[in-house]
């Protein structure tokens, strides 16, 4: 046996040190003569994103993947004969950053859907999957306000969670506390960063804010604050729901340009109630603004016939119809960015103007 005598040399701290210095230098001037960039060796180290849509929500998907500057990714729907449905995905999502783009308006079968991407992307082993709801149905049924009744909007969340969901994206929940629902960050977005812009550049004068309930002062506070405006509060009370018995008007709006300020519009009926009331109280005009169009029943024959100047709502739910007094303001700007700043692990604080 014949034994090779070997030299072990140890370097010092400093030594090592300069060592990864040089070699470091010597790959940054090898990747600069091979023409290779930075961004590319980077592109490895953190996961490409792709984005993806439920059926009823493709509408804004791909206006939210315009923006993003990516195409909308594949995904095909097979359904049974009874009803059943099973989405799939058609391309390879493996280790990657999935948007899932889904609004869970009714029927429940958006809700559904947007469950079964969610699992279908965990179980193609996507590293993370961020399920964007920008309008987050049953937030209504957010506490337990008569026995015997569930709280819709914490089993969604914890629907959500058990199918896979990473990470929530949302905007204007019915109620703030639902964010405490789940055990996933949320990134609860404002429509405040879209509607702002618009009720300045109306630029109207002797501008009051109010809210159509109780429950909405917080927000019309908000926006008065911004806007350095006045607020009123209505006073209702229902004698079920979506029927108004009472309203009553706490503040002055004589010679007022009023913006009712609400994060959904549902019948129309209280929008409508609360219009004609300012107006016969000296309202020089009303206009609303709602986040969320639900718009059920005859919600758009409420808007057409009431003393409303117009109504101002997001794209996070498609319009049944067309109205010359609604105007659509779209969210797929402020998704997109805030998207792209999540996926770069960028702060999004500055997208929150209240």
């Amino acid at each position: 046996m014949h034994l090779v005598k070997t030299t072990h040399t140890q370097l010092t701290t400093s030594e090592a040190n300069t060592d990864h210095l040089v070699r470091l230098n010597n790959l940054a001037q090898w990747m600069e003569r091979s023409g290779i960039k930075q961004q590319i060796i980077m592109s490895h180290l953190e996961p490409e994103a792709k984005i993806f849509a439920c059926s009823q929500s493709v509408y804004l998907a791909e206006k939210i993947a315009e923006q993003y500057g990516i195409p909308l990714g594949k995904v095909t729907m097979s359904t049974y004969s009874d009803g059943e449905f099973q989405p799939s995905y058609e391309e390879s999502i493996r280790g990657l950053r999935v948007f899932i783009v889904c609004s869970t308006f009714p029927t429940a079968d958006n809700l559904m859907e947007l469950l079964l991407m969610i699992d279908a992307a965990k179980r193609a082993s996507a590293r993370h999957i961020t399920a964007v709801m920008p309008y987050f149905g049953w937030a209504r049924q957010d506490r337990k306000d008569k026995p015997r009744v569930p709280i819709g909007a914490k089993l969604v969340a914890n629907l959500l969670d058990a199918a896979g969901a990473t990470r929530v994206m949302t905007m204007d929940l019915h109620a703030d506390q639902i964010q405490g629902f789940f055990e996933k960050p949320v990134d609860h977005l404002f429509a405040s960063t879209i509607f702002l812009p618009y009720v300045e550049s109306l630029g109207l004068e002797n501008l009051t804010i109010a809210s159509p309930d109780m429950g909405g002062s917080k927000r019309a506070y908000a926006y008065s604050k911004f806007l350095e405006s006045d607020v009123v509060i209505c006073y209702k009370q229902r004698k079920a729901a979506n029927v108004i018995d009472t309203m009553e008007l706490i503040g002055e709006v004589k010679g007022r340009n009023v913006i009712l300020v609400d994060d959904m519009i549902d019948t129309g009926g209280t929008l409508a109630k609360a219009a004609d009331l300012m107006i016969e109280k000296g309202a020089l005009s009303v206009r609303a603004i709602c986040t969320h169009a639900i718009l059920s029943g005859d919600a758009y024959d409420k808007i057409e016939n009431s003393k409303l100047s117009e109504l101002i709502v997001t794209d996070s739910i498609p319009l049944k119809r067309e109205s010359k007094k609604i105007r659509v303001v779209s969210c797929a700007p402020l998704f997109a960015e805030v998207m792209h700043m999540v996926h770069h692990n960028n702060s999004i604080s500055g997208k929150f103007i209240m």
